[in-house]
């Protein structure tokens, strides 16, 4: 018995531990792989070279597109579209509608005002016309060629079998609701007469639904020249028409709204920039858009070109609500935009119309963001500018903010090490009567 026992203690000297590093090792096989190690393999399995390639050709076209047209001041504007090319990666066929059980409507409503509405509209232009169509270009475009046609909505010069089978699908886009799209449908963005094909199926008639599946195929499959095209002449008309008949938008078209915006040099130039500058734009309108520019990622590059656009614009009293909305972005802006921003302002230095408070908390917003980047002579201008337009409780913070900041291109560590360094130099002056009294041992 004795020798039986030694032999189990030494082929198992500490039988507790191996029973311990056996569970372990069961455990770590039983356990499922880490949300990291799923997400790299899954990433693996979708980014094939298709897809790789569609999204260096996007990118390298917004890129080419943004040094032609977005060049400010010799400060050179790219985009680099991370976005186009997670958008790729969606198979447009998967679409399975939105969920009937959730909420139609965003928290935009809670940032309407009925007082403010009516007060801004004393800033709107009163004999600016409806919004272009797709259907207004384009007739105007075939009637121009024919002068006879007489029809109200004339018929492109395609083929007949062209015509009836895209008119036949606009109807089956009318009561779109979820599924896959026709295949015909996605062959128009690579057509060369794609504008006049769209035209056939009626986009004014298409459901929410098909709004938002036709934004995701063409923000994917055209360029930024194109997109914008698609965001002027049938998203935006929409989504105005929308908010116009039932005070709110469509929670499809809200989606839709912010699937455009990864393409954002389509997104400013097609709905942003032709919203603002129709002097139209009422106050439900741009909240509705500002709430989407709010909650989406906007590059540095496109947020400037926005800026500096909107600040050049006529007013039209809800472009400071756009306009604060771009500021609490917090980005590094150049120089030529916040001279243009100034600028804006200070034309209302002999306006005699009293100012919305919106107009007060943008400025508010722009001198907390960037009072270190202004120039003295432009604070000057400011200050004069705020003993004409005054609020009560926005002023007195306006002003504090410029008068407690540097100018630009001074340091703000002079004053500081100045006043550090006669510290330090500083002799240590001693009163040698104050001497502090020293308790003493009572004799005994």
């Amino acid at each position: 018995m004795g020798n039986k026992r030694r032999r189990e203690r030494n082929v198992n000297p500490q039988p507790f531990l191996a029973t311990e590093e056996s569970m372990a090792v069961s455990r770590n096989r039983s356990r499922p792989p880490k949300r990291h190690q799923e997400h790299e393999q899954m990433i693996l399995n979708k980014l094939s070279d298709k897809i790789l390639k569609e999204a260096f050709k996007q990118q390298k076209e917004i890129v080419d597109e943004q040094n032609d047209e977005l060049n400010v001041d010799g400060i050179r504007f790219y985009a680099v579209q991370v976005s186009a090319s997670r958008d790729n990666s969606e198979n447009i066929d998967d679409f399975a509608g939105f969920s009937e059980t959730r909420s139609q409507f965003d928290d935009y409503e809670d940032q309407i005002n009925e007082e403010d509405e009516k007060l801004l509209e004393a800033f709107l232009s009163k004999d600016v016309g409806p919004q272009p169509t797709l259907g207004d270009v384009i007739a105007a475009r075939i009637k121009e060629q024919d002068i006879n046609m007489s029809s109200a909505r004339p018929t492109p010069k395609l083929d007949s079998s062209v015509i009836e089978h895209y008119k036949a699908m606009g109807k089956l886009l009318s009561t779109y609701t979820s599924g896959k799209l026709p295949k015909g449908f996605k062959h128009i963005p690579a057509m060369s007469c794609w504008e006049e094909v769209l035209y056939l199926t009626e986009p004014e008639k298409w459901s929410p639904a098909a709004v938002y599946q036709a934004t995701r195929i063409f923000a994917s499959n055209m360029n930024s020249k194109r997109a914008e095209r698609f965001y002027k002449l049938v998203l935006l008309p929409r989504v105005r028409e929308d908010i116009r008949k039932h005070k709110r938008l469509h929670f499809e078209l809200f989606q839709t709204l912010k699937k455009a915006l990864y393409k954002p040099a389509a997104f400013n130039k097609g709905i942003l920039f032709p919203l603002f500058k129709s002097g139209n734009c009422n106050l439900r309108e741009a909240v509705i858009v500002g709430s989407v520019v709010q909650k989406m990622s906007i590059p540095r590059d496109h947020s400037s070109v926005a800026l500096l656009r909107l600040a050049e614009m006529d007013y039209c009293g809800t472009t400071s609500y756009i306009i604060k909305l771009f500021i609490d972005k917090k980005h590094a802006l150049p120089h030529r935009v916040l001279d243009a921003l100034v600028t804006h302002f200070m034309r209302f230095l002999d306006d005699s119309r009293v100012m919305p408070v919106i107009w007060h908390q943008t400025l508010l917003a722009f001198v907390q963001r960037y009072r270190h980047d202004l120039r003295k002579e432009d604070k000057d201008n400011l200050n004069q500018l705020m003993q004409k337009q005054r609020h009560y409780l926005v002023t007195p913070e306006i002003l504090r903010e410029l008068n407690l900041s540097r100018n630009r291109g001074e340091k703000d560590h002079d004053n500081m090490l100045m006043s550090s360094v006669s510290v330090i130099n500083k002799t240590v002056e001693e009163d040698r009567f104050d001497i502090p009294e020293v308790p003493m041992e009572e004799d005994d």
